[in-house]
């Protein structure tokens, strides 16, 4: 298709800017620009004004296309909102199955389009809820589920065979997946039916959010052996989730949650390509998950340059041949870390502003947080909000009636070509390493975040960025909102109900299981017809995950600061 812009007019826009500028510097004697730098979140300088000249190279076809054609900048679906509004996921877990099964039937008659589940701590980590290291955390950050009867309970009454789920899960995932088949599969639902996402990315748990169990090595291979029976067995479900989000809530820039997340796509594609699949047989159900952080142009040109970068990378560097194998799909979370306890009703503000940039980068569904969530776990009310803040966006303001409004922009379309060109740098430093797996030995994206996370907090307490009432605009007044507080006796009834399926179980049944999966492990084939039998049989979460423990070892982060 070509350049956008002539030559020829080059020349003449330069001249213009120059004169533009020497009488922005005269008339703004007197009224001097506030700031003696404009930075974004990123610490990325941004210039006084966007023209074609910093856009003088884009070429319509090969950086821009249609949406729904390579290399997919301005969307991966062809009609993308006219056709269906991204799917409205808001998060949601607390107390035990029951609590959160309430919780979950209040979102979907407020009008949610697609669940997603937060597990408690104790789960994330891969233990029971009678482990004594799971004592005062039972049901305090996210649902608690011990055996497939709290999967059962937690689903009570939803069609999840129409229905999408996302399950925020990493260490014992494989796990986790496989109560939700079972309990599907107990219900007459056949696995082939189910549609959804665990997220299942160990790597960027290494990196940035730090819930370990196993190794880097065999918690990859866990990951690949889900991403091997999924293709097989279960294909409308996206088996991994390659997740940017905590990588930014842990203090990267924009470009470094960019860089590490596509990385670790790089490194997943290999490993299952290493166990013999072809790359499209799996590549179209990858999914992606990243923040949406308060700038709201660096966000936006983010998700642009996300799925062009993408794009390259499989049909390049993997040579996958069928379309869907190039897409980027991608979830979004708005950013947790942006949230202030000070003054928590400008919360709603920043989320709509993080959830606009979602939604004007393209993303596919989309989580809102709620005002208290740097207080405790959101309640109904806040909850509400955080939903009708999309449902506003997606039925009202306008933004989804027509594709990519933003693209053609000289500021975004400059700012996306950047980011594209700083990311694909840092992937080129991580090849070197070796790739992802390597570069995590070498501390390199672990010491990136950190250094990235301390400049961050520097400016905010030197005053060099503002942070709204908090250290500018700051009111002594105390603003009271509502708490929601986790009965204590919630501990209590969880374990009792543990032991009663403990005891009430074929204790010989769950040996065999537990035998079947620790003889799969040790030889090297895949965990996940194992495991779905074994949790079938009442085998717990815990149990199943230190079979892994056993055989695979564990881990503890070297600490970087």
């Amino acid at each position: 298709m070509g350049k956008v812009f002539n030559e020829s007019v080059f020349k003449d826009i330069e001249e213009a800017q120059r004169e533009w500028e020497a009488k922005f510097d005269q008339l703004c004697e007197r009224a001097p620009e506030r700031l003696k730098r404009f930075i974004t979140v990123s610490n990325r300088e941004i210039k006084r004004i966007y023209t074609p000249l910093d856009v003088k190279d884009l070429d319509y076809g090969r950086d821009l296309g249609f949406p729904g054609e390579y290399p997919y900048t301005r969307g991966v679906q062809t009609s993308m909102y006219r056709g269906r509004l991204w799917t409205m996921r808001m998060f949601a877990g607390l107390g035990t199955a029951k609590d959160t099964n309430r919780r979950f039937h209040l979102l979907v008659r407020a009008g949610q389009t697609g669940l997603s589940v937060a597990f408690d701590m104790p789960t994330l980590m891969g233990y029971d809820s009678d482990s004594p290291k799971a004592k005062g955390e039972i049901g305090r950050c996210g649902v608690a589920i011990d055996t497939v009867k709290d999967m059962e309970e937690l689903f009570d009454g939803l069609p999840v065979d129409r229905l999408t789920t996302s399950m925020t899960i990493n260490p014992p995932a494989s796990v986790i997946w496989a109560m939700y088949i079972a309990a599907a599969e107990n219900r007459g639902i056949p696995r082939h039916l189910l549609g959804g996402t665990i997220q299942n990315d160990m790597l960027k748990e290494f990196i940035a959010q730090k819930t370990f169990m196993l190794p880097p090595v065999p918690s990859v291979k866990l990951i690949i052996d889900t991403v091997e029976f999924g293709t097989r067995q279960v294909p409308k479900w996206n088996t991994i989730s390659i997740s940017g989000y905590h990588i930014r809530e842990a203090g990267s820039t924009a470009v470094q949650e960019l860089a590490f997340t596509l990385a670790d796509g790089i490194a997943y594609t290999e490993a299952a390509i290493e166990r013999g699949l072809d790359v499209d047989e799996f590549a179209p159900r990858f999914s992606f998950f990243f923040n949406s952080h308060i700038d709201f142009f660096e966000e936006i040109a983010k998700f642009r340059a996300a799925r062009r970068m993408w794009a390259k990378i499989m049909k390049d560097r993997f040579k996958a041949k069928n379309p869907r194998s190039w897409w980027l799909r991608f979830h979004t979370q708005t950013a947790g870390c942006s949230l202030t306890a000070q003054q928590p009703y400008n919360n709603i503000v920043r989320t709509a502003l993080e959830a606009l940039a979602a939604v004007l980068g393209g993303t596919q569904s989309l989580h809102t947080n709620s005002l208290d969530e740097v207080l405790a776990l959101p309640t109904e009310e806040a909850a509400t909000i955080a939903l009708r803040t999309q449902q506003i966006i997606g039925e009202e303001s306008g933004v989804a009636n027509t594709i990519d409004p933003l693209g053609g922009s000289y500021f975004v379309e400059a700012l996306t070509n950047q980011m594209e060109e700083e990311a694909f740098e840092i992937i080129r430093k991580i090849d070197e390493m070796g790739g992802m797996l390597g570069a995590i030995e070498k501390h390199y994206p672990q010491q990136e975040i950190a250094d990235s996370a301390y400049r961050y907090q520097l400016q905010i307490d030197s005053g060099e960025r503002t942070l709204v009432g908090v250290n500018k605009y700051v009111t002594e007044e105390e603003i009271p909102v509502e708490i929601l507080e986790i009965d204590d006796a919630l501990e209590k009834l969880q374990v009792e109900k543990l032991h009663r399926i403990k005891e009430e179980r074929d204790q010989a049944k769950v040996r065999e299981s537990l035998e079947r999966v620790g003889e799969a492990c040790e030889k090297g084939l895949n965990v996940m017809e194992p495991v779905i039998e074994a949790v079938k049989n009442y085998c717990t979460l815990q149990e199943v995950c230190d079979v892994y423990r056993k055989v695979y070892g564990t881990y503890r982060d070297p600490g970087i600061f």
